[in-house]
């Protein structure tokens, strides 16, 4: 399982553990996968729960039991909800987190008395295939995979597959054709598919139709977005006044905008800016256009269009007039890439790029521009189908299956030593800066020169 995947799919638990049990009664879940622990097999997973360790000495074993006691209706509903949500957690677990001691663990294995309720490996197939043709945005291109795909279930390639093997099975095969990454299966259903407009497609969810729902979901979207700073993962001034910003994911402007805006102050003082997207896998397209606006001047810059096939419909990204924190213009900005920036992150990049207003130094990126909408396939599979695709106004074309290719190319491991060098020399040909910083730049250049020739 790749490790966007299983962050995904641990986030989501990590909120279902604190909506299902009393607060303070549990600290955080983590999703465990075959190599992480003995009792866990190939195809398997383990959801493990840990609780808060007896603030006075105890009998651990006792503590354990009676935090059982009080809590069983809880971890009941929970085994259930993973049974019929995420079947290939066969291993629920709570314990304690204190890596001083052996801890008492309490193991609730899933009984497979919920089987009967969960599709087929066959039926996933075919229902994932249906919303393949309903909704990819190359009608032609659907139906060429989907096509390849029957002939393998046709041979029995799928049969008797548990769903973590299936679904990276299915992908490898989807992608194989169509050579889109976005296009894959993955663990996470919700609820089963329906009909809707233009065929098959996603049913509402049990509250999308009740006033407010959209509000709720998105302030539900912004709590769980404050869980990893929307992404933001680090801040920092380095040495010769220049800023360092580390950007995981992109996320809603709508949800992520205070936390950019103080992001963005933090480094408003810098003379250049290095901005970390090596590990970016995407995120929301107004999110990007975010972003952009604080490296750009007020007046408004066509950024990307949207173009969506299901109803021939483009949506322009437009720089933003006004934003609420300090712009950061007329000074360098140095954007890290890698093979793992993706999507969102590539559009950032490509962005900044077309634009002239940032020097990628990297790697090619993973040449992911189609935006992509994830379909529930059944209550445990689910499956991302890109339904539209990006044209940015200058280039008049995206990154679909190139990649964003950087103006320096380096190892992604380099990347940073290399756009700190730069800013560097950039400072030191300033006219104006102070003398504690000038001497920061000429102590760190050296430095990383010396590195290098050591290399």
């Amino acid at each position: 399982m790749e490790r966007a995947d299983k962050d995904q799919i641990e986030r989501v638990i990590n909120h279902a553990v604190k909506e299902r049990f009393s607060e303070g009664a549990v600290e955080r879940a983590v999703l465990l996968e075959h190599g992480d622990d003995p009792a866990i097999e190939p195809g398997q997973l383990m959801v493990r729960v840990f609780v808060p360790v007896p603030e006075e000495p105890a009998d651990y074993e006792q503590a354990l039991a009676a935090w059982q006691e009080a809590h069983r209706a809880g971890m009941d509903s929970m085994r259930r909800e993973l049974s019929l949500q995420l079947p290939s957690a066969r291993l629920l677990e709570f314990t304690f987190d204190d890596p001083g001691e052996t801890m008492p663990r309490i193991t609730m294995p899933d009984d497979g008395s919920l089987a009967a309720e969960q599709m087929s490996g066959r039926e996933i197939v075919t229902t994932a295939l249906s919303l393949l043709r309903a909704n990819y945005v190359f009608p032609e291109v659907a139906e060429q995979a989907a096509t390849a795909v029957e002939a393998r279930l046709a041979a029995g390639e799928y049969d008797n597959l548990d769903e973590i093997t299936l679904t990276e099975l299915l992908t490898s095969h989807l992608q194989e054709v169509t050579g889109d990454k976005h296009l894959r299966m993955g663990l996470g259903g919700g609820p089963p598919p329906g009909p809707g407009p233009g065929g098959p497609g996603p049913g509402p969810g049990p509250d999308e139709t009740e006033p407010g729902s959209h509000e709720a979901r998105r302030l539900a979207m912004r709590q769980r977005g404050q869980l990893d700073n929307f992404g933001i993962r680090r801040v920092e001034r380095l040495d010769g006044n220049v800023g360092y910003l580390d950007l995981r994911r992109v996320a809603m402007a709508a949800n992520a905008g205070p936390a950019v805006a103080a992001a963005m102050e933090l480094v408003a003082g810098t003379y250049a800016l290095i901005f970390d997207l090596r590990h970016n896998g995407g995120g929301a397209p107004d999110g990007v256009a975010l972003w952009c606006s604080y490296l750009l001047k007020e007046e408004p810059t066509h950024l990307n269009d949207i173009f969506h096939a299901d109803t021939g419909e483009t949506r322009q990204f437009w720089s933003l007039p006004y934003l609420p924190g300090t712009r950061y213009v007329d000074r360098p900005v140095y954007v890290l890439t890698s093979s793992h920036t993706f999507s969102g992150g590539e559009e950032l990049c490509y962005n900044l790029q077309a634009l002239g207003r940032a020097e990628l130094i990297g790697e090619t990126t993973g040449g992911g521009a189609h935006p992509t909408r994830g379909f529930p396939v059944s209550s445990a599979v689910m499956i991302g189908i890109p339904f539209a695709r990006s044209i940015n106004p200058v280039t008049g074309t995206n990154w679909q299956g190139t990649g964003v290719i950087p103006d320096v190319a380096v190892p992604e491991a380099e990347a940073y030593d290399v756009a700190y060098g730069k800013a560097l020399r950039h400072v030191l040909a300033l006219d104006d800066v102070p003398p504690p910083f000038e001497h920061q730049a000429r102590d760190a250049l050296a430095r990383l020169e010396s590195a290098e020739a050591e290399a």
